[in-house]
């Protein structure tokens, strides 16, 4: 019986995480011959093809789909107890926020991984939009937030990521028509971005949904109601991409940045950022 590869494991839940090879290659800092050729060796000691490849997309196999569970598993595993031996004891209670741009497909896996490490961190955690947390924080209800950026000078900066237009698989972009818009309620960085985007472009839009949540925008988006801009962290299963005209203005990076780290525990504040920014950078890393 042969022993899995924990690197080969590691690219291949990079590929799947990412949704392509070129992204994984980004994510594991490797080139994307360099990932294909593990793919490759990882098929070969499984006997299985773990991907279907179309024009359009890359699909999980029936295989791939069941060694993505066991994948997860070991990488979680071998993660956890390394970082049992390097990581200093932390105790404490910790009143986080956490906007639901961060990690928004990881986050309660991390958290949950976290607090096994951390046995003695006691973390009240608040996940929310980013101007309500700003105002728990600033009424003192809060010790740390993380949370999109939208004061030029207020926070630093932890992550940053392209924003990119996305809509249903099968979405066809017309651009005679206005354009059915996706929104969440104000105030809302990411509204006002689409807005002065497609003004500036003289494209006509229509609000085709408004919602009060990040996830209600990826279910709305998701069930073919009309496009949307978001971090390309938050596109799922059956979206796509869309590639603007090249008259629009190019989106922005979205950022997030944390305030509190220098008034906070640094003890229970640094392990708790570290363990997510990694998260961030490669779902399967941490």
């Amino acid at each position: 019986m042969p022993d899995l590869d924990l690197d080969l494991l590691r690219t291949f839940v990079a590929v799947a995480d990412a949704g392509s090879f070129t992204a994984a290659a980004d994510i594991v800092g490797r080139s994307q011959s360099a990932v294909s050729q593990k793919i490759r060796r990882l098929e070969e000691l499984i006997g299985h093809p773990v991907f279907e490849r179309t024009s359009r997309s890359l699909c999980l196999t029936g295989p791939g789909g069941q060694l993505l569970i066991g994948a997860r598993r070991l990488l979680d595993l071998n993660d956890d107890v390394i970082r049992s031996l390097q990581i200093p004891r932390a105790s404490g209670r910790l009143r986080v926020g956490i906007c639901e741009d961060f990690v928004p497909l990881q986050l309660s896996r991390l958290l949950a991984r976290f607090l096994r490490l951390y046995p003695e961190v006691q973390l009240e955690v608040n996940t929310s939009l980013t101007h309500e947390l700003l105002a728990e924080f600033d009424n003192g209800d809060l010790d740390l937030v993380i949370a999109t950026r939208q004061l030029r000078d207020r926070g630093r900066v932890i992550w940053r990521e392209p924003m990119v237009w996305f809509a249903a698989l099968d979405f066809r972009l017309e651009l005679d028509r206005p354009l059915p818009l996706v929104l969440l309620k104000p105030p809302c960085t990411y509204r006002e971005l689409m807005f002065t985007t497609l003004d500036a472009a003289r494209q006509d839009w229509a609000t085709a949904c408004t919602v009060t949540s990040l996830m209600g925008v990826q279910a709305a988006v998701a069930g073919g109601l009309g496009i949307t801009a978001l971090g390309r962290s938050f596109i799922q299963d059956g979206m796509q991409i869309l590639e603007p005209p090249d008259h629009w203005p190019p989106l922005p990076m979205t950022e997030i940045v944390v305030l509190g780290d220098d008034t906070a525990e640094r003890s229970l504040v640094q392990p708790l950022l570290t363990f997510l920014v990694e998260g961030m950078k490669s779902p399967s890393a941490v």
